[in-house]
């Protein structure tokens, strides 16, 4: 925020579902300050509208200024329990398909904007991105990517059938910060041939790149699958993250549902992941069918429908 010239303050908060009684007196108090503190933030700033993506930091915030309008987005199809709290206080919901109508009991509030995207993944062709990796045209690309972190069982997973995996496809693997130590030194282990195949980073700047870059890609299913993917068309593996709120899931089933996406369970990586992989990209037809269900999907202008919504709420006329 500093960087960007933004001002930036903060608000005490702490979560209370699933917190032991020990740790419950004193998360309370935190929202009780983070309260003090959203009121004097309300009375200096004076906002004309509030601007909620979930959190239990916003919970205080989303009290204090109730009586000022709210609009809350909501990144993935079923809202999480902050983000079922904040829709009490909201005047009007942003969510990025359809299928999130049915988590909310005032369905007249909604309004489906997709999700929102960065500006710079349009600077990328599959052609331009092709060549900042220096991909052959020979083989098909995969796509690997687990969050800044990384995706622990995709990542051991892969590296146990990578030699068999770059037979047949290039790949271009962000495995995240955890792993990266036995992942670069796998990746430096490879036969020259293979290693050339191989495009392994820690973390991309240029994620435009690899997702233009693409034929398949091989993920989890947070909320940017909904609408990273369909904005470049490309077909997907999804393993949900197994032990969190099953939202990943619910992500997954929306895109498998409309045949964008197939689903691969995380406790049947080992067995079933390259099977799968080679099934894919060894069948372009079916490849060619997938790109086009999830392209269908695309809602390209999301973060403008969402400026509108928030400069209604404000007063202003919509965009």
């Amino acid at each position: 925020m500093k960087r960007a010239g933004i001002s930036y303050r903060s608000i005490p908060a702490a979560g209370v579902h699933g917190v032991g009684l020990r740790a419950m007196p004193g998360n309370l108090t935190k929202l009780t300050r983070g309260m003090l503190a959203s009121y004097r933030i309300l009375r200096d700033f004076k906002p004309d509208v509030l601007f909620f993506t979930g959190g239990y930091v916003a919970a205080p915030m989303a009290v204090a200024g109730r009586k000022t309008p709210i609009l809350l987005y909501v990144p993935d199809i079923e809202p999480g329990l902050a983000l079922r709290f904040l829709s009490r206080f909201a005047n009007r919901i942003a969510v990025t398909e359809s299928d999130a109508r049915r988590y909310f009991s005032r369905p007249e509030k909604l309004v489906v904007t997709g999700y929102p995207l960065r500006p710079d993944l349009s600077a990328w062709s599959h052609e331009k991105a092709t060549q900042h990796f220096g991909l052959s045209s020979n083989l098909p690309v995969l796509l690997i990517t687990g969050g800044s972190k990384g995706a622990r069982s995709i990542n051991m997973t892969v590296l146990k059938i990578l030699n068999k995996l770059l037979e047949f496809a290039q790949v271009i693997h962000i495995s995240g910060s955890s792993d990266w130590p036995v992942v670069e030194k796998t990746a430096q282990g490879l036969p020259a041939l293979l290693k050339s195949r191989y495009h392994v980073m820690q973390y991309s700047h240029e994620m435009g790149a690899a997702l233009a870059a693409a034929d398949l890609v091989l993920s989890r299913a947070g909320a940017s699958t909904l609408g990273e993917y369909p904005f470049f068309g490309l077909p997907a593996v999804l393993v949900p993250y197994p032990h969190a709120w099953r939202y990943q899931k619910v992500n997954a089933d929306y895109l498998n549902e409309r045949n964008a996406a197939i689903i691969l369970q995380d406790e049947l990586l080992e067995s079933r992941l390259l099977i799968a992989l080679k099934d894919l990209l060894n069948n372009k037809s079916k490849l060619e069918a997938m790109r086009a269900a999830m392209q269908s999907l695309s809602h390209p202008n999301a973060a403008d429908a969402i400026a509108s919504e928030l400069v209604a709420l404000a007063g202003g006329q919509p965009s």
